[in-house]
C-alpha cells in the first residue's frame, strides 16, 4: 500500500550480506596479492606502506604482513632523516592501536610495537605504559600486554617501587588478578630481599655465581614485609575464599625453599666394584663434571644414569676397574668431587666391609622440599590459626582444607599426621574430580613420613604397607635401602625410577595385594616380584625365589 516502508525479508538480507562479503573479500585478495607480488620485486614505497595498513587493519593476525611492513619500515630509514623517521614511527604507534581495538590479543601487534618502539628515535615510555594501564583495565588478563609492559620497564627504568604499586592498585581493584599476584611476586624479593643474617648459612650464594632469579631460594623475601603481605592475602581470601589466585600468592609467600646442588651421599659397594652418588637434585648424566679419585688416585670412569632412558637423574653411577677395590683386606678412601659446583663427598672402605657409604644427618628439612618451609615456625603457626579460622567459616573449601595440608607438613609432618589423612578424606569427599591429585599427593606425604621414621630409626628397611598408596616418589632417597615392603597398596605399575634403589636385595612376596600391569624398564640388582596381576615383565632383570 501507498506510504508504507517496504520491509526486506530475511532471505533478502542475508543475500546482501553474502554479496557486500564477497565484494569485501574481492578487495582483501586484490590487496594481499598486491602485496605479495611487491614484496617478491623488493619494492618498499609509500603505497606498499598503504596497502599492508589496509589488510593488517581488519586483519592483525597477518604475519607475513608485518614482516613485510617492517622490510618497509627498515628502507625508509635509509631514505630519511631522524626526525622524519621519528613521524614515520608515531605514525605506525598510532596505527597500532588502532589493530589492538580489532583484537587486543593479536601476537603480531604486540610484537610489531615492541619492534617499532626499540627503533623509535626518541621513544615515549610514558606514552606506552599509560597504553598498558588502559589495555589492563579492559583486561587484567590479558598476558601479551603484560609481557610488553615487562618489557617497556625494563628498557625504561621504571622503578620497582612503582611497578610494586601499580599492583596494589590492581589487586585493590579486583583480588581475582592472578597475573598481579604473580608480578608482585617477582618484584618483592627485588625490593625487600631477606638480609643476610636472616638467610640460613647453608643456602650462602657462591661468590662468584650469576644474578639470582626472584624464585631462587638465595633471593626471599624479609619477614617483615612477608607480615604485611600475608594481611594483604589474607583480606583476599577472606573475602572470596573460593577464588584461587590468592591462595596461589599465599602458598608462594609461604615457600619457596629449594635445596642447594649439593652431593647428598656417596656410596661404594666392593663385590660389584660399583659406585653410587646422589644428588640433592637430579643432574644430566652426559654434562655433569665429576671427578672420581680413589686412595689419591684419580679414575677415569664413565658415570651413567641408573636408567638408559634417564637423560637428567638425582643417581648416578660408574663401575671402577676390575679388581680395584675387590680384595676385602685392604682399606680404601674414595672422594667425588663436582667440580663445577665446587663441591666434594668423601667416603672410607674399611678392612673386611663389602661396603660403605657416606650422607648428610637428615631431617625432615634437608630431605624434603617442602612447599610451606621457609618461615619461622612461630610465623607458620599463626598462619595455621588463621586459616584454621577460616576454614570453620567455609568447612568444605578446597583451598582452605589443602592450605592447612602444606601448613601442617611445614611446622611438623609426623605430628599432624593423622590430622592431615583427615583433611585428605575431606578434599576428596568435597572435590571428587580431583580425588586421584589428591590421592598421589597423600601417597607422597605418607612416603616422606615414612622415610623420615627410617631415617630416625637408621635403618635401611622401608615398610609402608597398607596405606592405599597409588604412586611411588622419592625413590631417590631409598638408595641405601635393602628391604622393602609395598604390600596392600593400590599401586598400578612400578616406575622405572626403581632402579635408584641399588642396595635392594630382596622384596619378596611385598608387593602382593597391588594391581600391578605394568612393571616395564625397571632395574634392580636382584628383583622378586609376586604379586596378582603382573603381565608385563619383560625388562626385568633377575626374578627369582
Amino acid at each position: 500500500m501507498h506510504g508504507r516502508v517496504k520491509v526486506k525479508t530475511t532471505a533478502q538480507q542475508e543475500e546482501e550480506k553474502r554479496k557486500e562479503r564477497e565484494k569485501k573479500l574481492k578487495i582483501y585478495v586484490a590487496a594481499r596479492d598486491a602485496c605479495f607480488v611487491k614484496r617478491k620485486e623488493g619494492i618498499f614505497d609509500d603505497e606498499a606502506l598503504q596497502l599492508t595498513q589496509q589488510l593488517l587493519s581488519s586483519n592483525p593476525d597477518f604475519a607475513t604482513l608485518w614482516n613485510y611492513r617492517r622490510e618497509i619500515l627498515m628502507h625508509l630509514e635509509t631514505v630519511k632523516d631522524e626526525e622524519e623517521v621519528q613521524k614515520i614511527y608515531e605514525a605506525e604507534l598510532s596505527f597500532l592501536e588502532s589493530c589492538l581495538k580489532v583484537n587486543p590479543k593479536s601476537y603480531g601487534s604486540w610484537h610489531h610495537r615492541g619492534w617499532v618502539s626499540a627503533r623509535l628515535p626518541r621513544p615515549d615510555w610514558a606514552r606506552e605504559l599509560s597504553l598498558c594501564d588502559r589495555c589492563l583495565s579492559l583486561d587484567d588478563r590479558n598476558f601479551h600486554c603484560w609481557d610488553y609492559r615487562r618489557m617497556v620497564v625494563k628498557v625504561s627504568g621504571v622503578s620497582v617501587e612503582q611497578e610494586l604499586g601499580f599492583t596494589d592498585r590492581l589487586i585493590g581493584s579486583n583480588f581475582s588478578n592472578y597475573s598481579s599476584w604473580h608480578y608482585r611476586s617477582t618484584l618483592l624479593p627485588l625490593l625487600h630481599p631477606e638480609c643476610s643474617e636472616q638467610a640460613s648459612p647453608h643456602h650462602e650464594p657462591p661468590r662468584s655465581s650469576p644474578p639470582h632469579s626472584p624464585q631462587t631460594h638465595f633471593h626471599r623475601v624479609c619477614e617483615e614485609q612477608l607480615l604485611k603481605e600475608y594481611e594483604l592475602v589474607q583480606n583476599a581470601f577472606f573475602t572470596d575464599p573460593n577464588d584461587q589466585s590468592a591462595w596461589f600468592y599465599y602458598r608462594w609467600l609461604l615457600g619457596r625453599a629449594e635445596r642447594e646442588e649439593m652431593i647428598s651421599c656417596v656410596y661404594v659397594s666392593r663385590e660389584e666394584e660399583r659406585v653410587a652418588v646422589a644428588f640433592s637434585r637430579p643432574v644430566n648424566a652426559l654434562s655433569v663434571s665429576l671427578l672420581l679419585v680413589l686412595d689419591g688416585q684419580p679414575q677415569r670412569v664413565e658415570w651413567r644414569s641408573v636408567h638408559p632412558h634417564f637423560k637428567h637423574s638425582p643417581v648416578l653411577i660408574c663401575d671402577l676397574p676390575p679388581g680395584t677395590i675387590h680384595d676385602i683386606t685392604n682399606e680404601h678412601n674414595l672422594t667425588v668431587h663436582w667440580t663445577e659446583k665446587h663441591n666434594h663427598r668423601e667416603c672410607a672402605l674399611y678392612t673386611g666391609r663389602t661396603e660403605s657409604w657416606c650422607r648428610d644427618t637428615a631431617t625432615d628439612q634437608e630431605l624434603f622440599r617442602s612447599e610451606l618451609s621457609v618461615e619461622k615456625t612461630s610465623v607458620l603457626q599463626s598462619e595455621l590459626q588463621s586459616v584454621n579460622q577460616l576454614q570453620e567459616l567455609e568447612p568444605l573449601n578446597k583451598w582452605c582444607l589443602l592450605t592447612i595440608i602444606l601448613l601442617m607438613r611445614a611446622l611438623d609432618p609426623l605430628g599432624y599426621e593423622k590430622e592431615t589423612l583427615a583433611h585428605f578424606q575431606t578434599l576428596k569427599e568435597v572435590d571428587s574430580k580431583r580425588s586421584a591429585y589428591y590421592s598421589d599427593l597423600c601417597s607422597k606425604f605418607m612416603i616422606e613420613n615414612t622415610i623420615l621414621k627410617m631415617e630416625y630409626a637408621e635403618v635401611r628397611v622401608f615398610s609402608i604397607s597398607d596405606r592405599n598408596l597409588t604412586t611411588l616418589c622419592h625413590l631417590d632417597q631409598l638408595l641405601l635401602v635393602t628391604h622393602i615392603n609395598l604390600s596392600s597398596n593400590r599401586l598400578q605399575r612400578l616406575p622405572p625410577q626403581f632402579a635408584m634403589l641399588q642396595c635392594l636385595e630382596v622384596t619378596k612376596s611385598w608387593f602382593w595385594c597391588n594391581y600391578l600391569s605394568c612393571i616395564n624398564s625397571v632395574y634392580v640388582p636382584c628383583f622378586v616380584a609376586s604379586t596378582k596381576k603382573i603381565r608385563d615383565t619383560f625388562w626385568l632383570p633377575v626374578l627369582c625365589n
